[in-house]
């Protein structure tokens, strides 16, 4: 695994500070965004460096095992765990090899892969310390119209090319698991897995809260007073309903079934709430308003 420098992508100091990461990483983020440069696989390629850095640099945690662990940064864990377990069975002496022990001393150009085989290697010759891979994380975005139906999806992480099947159903920031997907582990040790975020972004009129689905329809005045039909959009298309007369501004009514697909429940689905928003008609023309001058007479 070849070193990436992040601070030299980012064109800052080791000790930069938090603020001038941020401001370091917009500006080259905005200049080799792959919308300013398409078709350009040099700039998109550089896009993907800018980010690896700044997710790493801006991460107080993720920064200090980095600055510390180098290249290995990602097994920093692991490493200290094994080291622990050394210390306990007594195969390891002391010293902090990472600080100059009695018997190690770290330079920046030391290769760590080296150094960690050396320190965990046990007495046998034969056998190595199996480390699993890291986990990698994504975020995958979609329109609500698309999450009311099963969608198959396929996008790119760590330069591998995944297809995968999205139930009817999911929600905004919710998050799956595929296992396996993630780094390789060292030495014959397991892959990580991928954990992708969902973001959800509602493209339509209705109001989602879990399964059920809330809308604001508007009635004319004369069929919410003297009743009739009128007919609504769904989420899985038109339907007509039966409206009863001397209907009041903001009944409610439920339509069941017809909301969000309930996820991995497939033809199970949560409910639609209707608000009938009474509209009130305007432009009304002489004869118009000598008809509701009679019917206020009348009450």
């Amino acid at each position: 695994m070849d070193y990436i420098d992040y601070y030299k992508i980012l064109g800052i100091s080791k000790n930069a500070t938090a603020d001038e990461i941020k401001k370091a990483y917009r500006k080259l983020a905005r200049n080799h965004h792959p919308d300013l440069n398409p078709h350009n696989k040099e700039a998109e390629k550089r896009f993907q460096q800018i980010n690896e850095a700044n997710e790493v640099l801006s991460d107080p945690e993720k920064r200090k095992k980095y600055d510390q662990y180098g290249k290995n940064w990602k097994q920093a864990e692991q490493f200290e765990e094994a080291k622990k377990q050394q210390q306990a069975s007594g195969a390891y002496t002391s010293g902090n090899p990472f600080s100059g022990g009695s018997h190690y001393t770290y330079n920046d150009d030391d290769d760590y892969s080296d150094f960690f085989s050396s320190m965990f290697g046990n007495r046998e010759s034969s056998r190595q310390t199996k480390f699993r891979g890291q986990d990698l994380r994504a975020s995958l975005q979609m329109n609500l119209s698309e999450a009311y139906t099963e969608q198959k999806q396929t996008f790119t992480v760590n330069g591998r090319n995944i297809r995968i099947t999205i139930p009817a159903g999911i929600e905004n920031g919710q998050e799956i698991k595929l296992k396996g997907y993630g780094t390789d582990g060292v030495n014959g040790g397991p892959k990580g897995d991928l954990y992708i975020t969902f973001e959800v972004k509602n493209d339509t009129s209705f109001i989602r809260k879990g399964n059920d689905l809330y809308a604001n329809i508007p009635l004319d005045l004369y069929t919410a007073i003297l009743g009739g039909e009128t007919t609504i959009d769904t989420m899985s298309g038109k339907l007509k309903l039966k409206i009863n007369p001397e209907t009041q501004n903001e009944t409610k009514i439920r339509l069941k079934g017809k909301g969000f697909p309930i996820y991995k429940q497939e033809g199970s689905f949560g409910d639609l709430y209707i608000t009938w928003q009474i509209q009130i008609p305007k432009h009304l023309t002489a004869k118009e308003k000598e008809l509701f001058e009679q019917l206020s007479k009348e009450r």
